[in-house]
């Protein structure tokens, strides 16, 4: 009770009049709401407790990425000793890879986190509001969108400019059009697009992945958990291990582009592609345990079914129809497999269904879903330049969903009113 005592004395009391103080009463309450649930009652008589708060809500989608980033931290290793053909087997080199998953991914996540908390709290400072809880889950969701190797400063940039001009020019949580964090992936997109496409950024610890390139090995490797390993007895990381011949570090879907099916099971398995032991985005690539968290959020009913399966049935139709069109060797890469070879589960379990970019009513949700499969295959298969399409689409139809929710909302009316 002492911890509680403190922060209803500091954040109920008088609120400071300085900036700097309302930053850091802003900083205490947030801590305060994070930690603790609410305890207000509706008013009036009518005893009803709400069982869940926004912040709650969010908490809810945090659990449902753990998985990913338990899988993508280890695979980030993985992939990282693959290209030097060291521990080929997938549990082999355990402890290295875990780290090496580590030592790329907490930089990640605490300039993401302390760049978009930051500017979060100095706007409901300056508002004299409560932190808002979006970030919550925008923050992991920018973390495991990234490639492993994305330079700190980019990241702070596009993170900074899809907080700012993306939901702070908006009015905040729940006033925003876009997903904030598929804006920041845009941004970088457009902004740095050799950071975030290619081959050369799916697997980190190298300067290029040409045969030859040496692993680049700090402080963390060589030192700290190289004095840990060795105390222990086990396996340490080896300086001047480098990129063996014949390793690529192409994505299924760059692949797919270039040479069609052939040429993505020529590297690739299917079971591989399923599982995730693959190059990419650090928390894209296990399809199960995406899956996971899709079949928690929709247990918990924070996530709409119906755009899951809108956007799984437009995907799945627009998948058969290029199968039959077949002009281009992507175009005859069976529809199934586009389910598994990019982000698409990630994509429209975590991203799509976003209740304040997506669709709110039911029918609007249908069609959303739909669109975003139906346009995230065409921009997959038919772009030059950007083999994969869900980040596109999904920020397309935010800026749709109002739209699709006005004609739904007014064809009911119709309907209502030739029944009158």
């Amino acid at each position: 009770m002492g911890l509680l005592d403190f922060f209803k004395d500091k954040v109920h009391g008088d609120p400071p009049k300085t900036l700097a103080g309302k930053f850091g009463h802003t900083l205490l309450d947030a801590i305060f709401t994070f930690l603790y649930s609410p305890n207000e009652v509706t008013k009036d008589g009518v005893h009803i407790r709400d069982g869940i708060d926004l912040k709650r809500t969010m908490f809810h989608v945090m659990i449902a990425l753990q998985l990913c980033f338990l899988f993508g931290t280890y695979n980030v290793g993985h992939q990282h000793f693959v290209a030097m053909g060291e521990h080929m087997g997938f549990i082999e080199g355990f402890h290295l890879k875990l780290a090496h998953g580590l030592i790329k991914l907490l930089p990640i996540f605490i300039v993401t986190h302390v760049v978009g908390l930051a500017i979060e709290i100095y706007f409901a400072a300056k508002k004299g509001h409560s932190v808002e809880e979006g970030f919550l889950v925008s923050g992991p969701l920018i973390t495991l969108i990234m490639p492993p190797d994305i330079p700190l400063w980019i990241l702070a940039i596009a993170v900074a400019f899809a907080v700012i001009i993306g939901k702070e020019a908006f009015g905040g949580t729940g006033m925003n059009i876009w997903n904030v964090a598929l804006l920041a992936r845009v941004f970088i997109f457009f902004a740095y697009p050799t950071t975030i496409s290619g081959d050369n950024v799916w697997v980190s610890g190298f300067d290029s992945i040409a045969a030859g390139a040496e692993a680049n090995y700090g402080w963390w490797h060589t030192g700290f958990f190289n004095s840990l390993f060795g105390w222990m007895g086990l396996d340490q990381f080896t300086p001047g291990s480098a990129v063996v011949d014949g390793f690529t570090g192409a994505t299924p879907l760059a692949l797919a582009y270039q040479g069609g099916w052939e040429a993505v099971i020529n590297v690739y398995s299917p079971a591989q592609m399923w599982w995730g032991a693959i190059p990419g985005s650090i928390g894209e690539t296990c399809k199960p345990l995406i899956i996971l968290g899709a079949l928690f959020l929709l247990f918990t009913r924070i996530a709409s079914w119906r755009i899951m399966f809108g956007a799984l049935l437009g995907t799945v139709l627009m998948g058969m129809v290029l199968n039959l069109w077949g002009a281009t060797p992507f175009m005859t890469v069976p529809w199934y497999y586009h389910l598994w070879m990019g982000s698409f589960f990630f994509a429209i379990a975590f991203m799509a269904t976003d209740p304040v970019t997506a669709a709110s009513t039911n029918t609007g949700k249908w069609i959303y879903g739909f669109l975003i499969g139906v346009i995230g295959l065409i921009v997959r298969i038919l772009n030059p330049a950007y083999p994969e399409g869900w980040m596109l689409a999904i920020l397309f139809l935010n800026t749709f969903a109002a739209l699709i929710d006005h004609y739904v909302l007014e064809a009911n009316i119709s309907k209502r009113l030739k029944r009158a």
